[in-house]
């Protein structure tokens, strides 16, 4: 593990203490790695729609059977860390992953260089009211594993950042030792592959500051950060931030590594395109 959790918790709390967000980023590939950590970012997030998305599917793929989410962050961990100079990595963790001793694989991404760890893919985003989830629920795949993984991982040593999509959630996170909450608004909006279907921001700022009301019922020192839905662009982080009180950054993946770059080589493109001989 390159970051300690006390590490890791105090540049964090040293960034917020500056008046300055919090900014962690997904990252599919090294070169996302690599210019998000010279952007500026306070942590990395690696799991397995990075690599999807940075193929060109949806962010949603990575929770349908394509592939073994938790073998695939550690083979992105190789392309990732490596490149990775003075920034803690944190792996996605399918949580709910029966084929997994949870102790064990928490153990081995420790060794592996991992400094924290998210819950994703995560059955938060799968409707509570469906059948499916409520099946998942019943039948042992449920947020409840998810928030022992966390536990788990708290447990080890290493920090810990959740996805939660409730106030339950983000309450019952906060008591298994998250030591940053992520208010999850869903699918993040814009580009060619991000989601049409959203909330408004005025009502995400609400629902973030519920998550973050929540978690500091249990823990007064828990950070809270917001990611997803209608908050895809700087200026929309920045909205959140000034509606709401306490919540102190911004985790973007489509954000920052995918809507950047379909922009840029699109350009690009059109430039080379335009050149007159």
């Amino acid at each position: 593990m390159k970051f300690p959790r006390s590490e890791s918790l105090e540049r964090l709390e040293s960034t917020v203490d500056a008046g300055e967000p919090i900014i962690g980023a997904g990252a599919g590939t090294g070169i996302s790695a690599k210019f998000a950590e010279r952007g500026g970012v306070d942590l990395l997030i690696i799991y397995n729609s990075g690599r999807y998305r940075m193929n060109g599917r949806g962010s949603l793929a990575g929770l349908l059977p394509y592939g073994d989410a938790n073998e695939i962050v550690v083979e992105m961990g190789h392309e990732v860390i490596p490149v990775v100079e003075d920034t803690p990595v944190l792996a996605g963790v399918n949580g709910t992953d029966p084929f997994r001793e949870m102790e064990v694989f928490i153990e081995d991404l420790r060794r592996r260089g991992f400094s924290g760890v998210q819950n994703f893919p995560t059955v938060g985003l799968i409707d509570e009211d469906s059948s499916f989830r409520q099946n998942l629920e019943e039948t042992g795949m449920g947020y409840d594993k998810e928030i022992e993984m966390i536990r788990e991982a708290s447990d080890q040593g290493m920090l810990t950042c959740p996805y939660v999509f409730n106030e339950e959630q983000a309450r019952a996170m906060t008591e298994a030792g998250a030591d940053v909450i992520v208010s999850h608004m869903g699918l993040t909006t814009s580009g060619d592959i991000g989601a049409e279907t959203a909330l408004d921001l005025e009502t995400a700022a609400e629902r973030v500051q519920a998550h973050h009301d929540a978690a500091k019922e249990v823990d007064e020192d828990v950070m809270v950060i917001c990611h997803g839905g209608p908050i895809a662009w700087p200026d929309d982080a920045e909205y959140v931030l000034n509606n709401t009180e306490g919540v102190v950054g911004f985790f973007g993946a489509s954000s920052i590594e995918r809507l950047p770059t379909e922009e840029a080589i699109e350009n690009q493109a059109q430039e080379f395109k335009e050149i007159e001989f």
